[in-house]
């Protein structure tokens, strides 16, 4: 298992999550990262999820 970061953040500049995610491949992570700002209600916040290797998986502003 990989570990992936996720993070959201308000329009001010200040984190409102900041989670890793554990997953077997950048798919994995991606679909786990989408789920879970769908259960927080964050998806249209400005977030990120990077790649143990630094790689840009999920962008939104």
């Amino acid at each position: 298992m990989n570990t992936y970061v996720l993070t959201a953040y308000e329009k001010n500049g200040d984190k409102v999550l900041d989670e890793n995610i554990s997953a077997s491949n950048d798919r994995e992570a991606k679909q786990r990262g989408e789920a879970r700002l769908a259960e927080l209600n964050l998806q249209e916040k400005t977030h990120r999820l990077t790649s143990p290797k630094g790689q840009l998986l999920l962008f939104h502003r």
